[in-house]
């Protein structure tokens, strides 16, 4: 058996970073209409288990968050709200600088522990990015984004890029 075959196995059978009794199961990607902030134009998805839909109060105070903190996200990109469980929720607002680059700020909100949203603390060296469920429209949106690049880039391919959302399980 190869040192990787080897590896590999070991870490199937003990640290394959999935909890044992772990029931994986889709969520719906749902796209609200766009937000503005000071400097931003954001598409806005919803991300929640079919069964446990994200309330508009939810909603609200998720965009009014955004737009009375002091963003450093400027320019194009999204914003995707995840109902993680009952209660939890991310909050992860993304831009596209550089030319090519998907940068982002992830606020959360535990439950009602928490009046409002709060940026959510990354402290280590090997920090979470997205989830499984996450990655789909920040798929979509690489493909979109890949578009616009490729577009004359003005009003109307931005127009173009603004209406192309994702809408679906994931």
């Amino acid at each position: 058996m190869s040192s990787t075959a080897t590896q590999l196995a070991r870490i199937a059978d003990g640290n394959s970073g999935i909890d044992a009794g772990y029931q994986h199961k889709p969520k719906r990607v749902m796209p609200f209409a766009p937000l503005d902030t000071a400097a931003a134009v954001l598409k806005w998805y919803g991300i929640y288990p079919e069964d446990l839909p994200i309330a508009d109060e939810m909603t609200t105070l998720a965009r009014q968050y955004l737009t009375t903190t002091a963003l450093e996200a400027e320019g194009m990109g999204f914003v995707l709200l995840h109902r993680c469980g009952e209660g939890f929720y991310f909050l992860i607002v993304s831009t596209w600088r550089n030319s090519n680059e998907l940068w982002e700020t992830v606020f959360y909100k535990d439950g009602e522990a928490m009046t409002d949203f709060a940026l959510f603390p990354r402290e280590g060296v090997h920090k979470p990015a997205f989830c499984v469920w996450e990655l789909v429209p920040v798929w979509h949106e690489q493909q979109a984004w890949t578009g616009f690049l490729t577009s004359s880039r003005d009003e109307t391919a931005a127009q173009a890029w603004l209406k192309d959302c994702y809408s679906g399980l994931a």
